[in-house]
């Protein structure tokens, strides 16, 4: 039996082809039933969908074989106990840094909001700027404006969003896309098969 964990939203949307290319379908009475775990066109395929951050989770501690997350979750993550194994080009987008104006780095402590706390930090570490970092779980672009924080580290697609609360996307941080990630222990165990659907999802994309 594989389980595969995929994430809710964007990526599953933009997922699903991917794998029916490769022929795994997920039946549309599944994808909306209140069903944590569902079942697909073949028997020996499992899939849950869960929260984004919960993918590498659940594929480190083996309660998934393969997962499929954003570059952001995993580089917060870190790569304990799992393998990236394919960047499947989808669910695009950046991190960066916004704020009010260029000019937002300061001589002293930088109040950075964010929820991408690791990122953030090892981005203005680098960058030899002392920082505080303020974790938000939403409304990000809030924080300058109410003076909150002097920027935030955020997803940045299309830009509208930071636009109409008058914040410029400014530095950028990294490229992200979804990634195909594999348990380490099942990557052994669980070899062939793995393989097989890794090349079968990469001859699609």
């Amino acid at each position: 039996m594989l389980t595969i964990a995929l994430s809710k939203g964007r990526i599953l949307e933009q997922t699903l082809p991917l794998l029916k290319k490769a022929g795994l379908e997920i039946a549309d009475e599944e994808l909306n039933s209140r069903k944590l775990i569902l079942d697909t066109n073949l028997e020996d395929i499992k899939v849950i969908i869960i929260r984004a951050t919960d993918v590498p989770v659940f594929v480190q501690h083996g309660a998934a074989d393969i997962g499929i997350a954003g570059k952001d979750v995993l580089l917060e993550h870190g790569a304990n106990g799992l393998f990236e194994m394919l960047d499947l080009g989808i669910a695009k987008c950046k991190l960066m840094v916004a704020a009010k104006s260029p000019d937002y780095q300061q001589t002293g402590v930088l109040k950075v909001a964010t929820k991408y706390v690791k990122s953030a930090k090892q981005y203005f570490e680098k960058k030899g700027q002392p920082c505080e970092i303020i974790k938000l779980y939403g409304a990000m672009e809030l924080a300058p404006v109410v003076g909150l924080s002097h920027c935030i580290v955020d997803l940045v697609d299309t830009g509208n969003t930071l636009k109409a609360n008058g914040l410029i996307p400014l530095d950028h941080i990294v490229d992200i896309s979804s990634r195909l990630v594999v348990n380490s222990a099942s990557f052994k165990t669980k070899n062939t098969v793995i393989k097989a659907w890794i090349k079968a999802i990469e001859k699609n994309l």
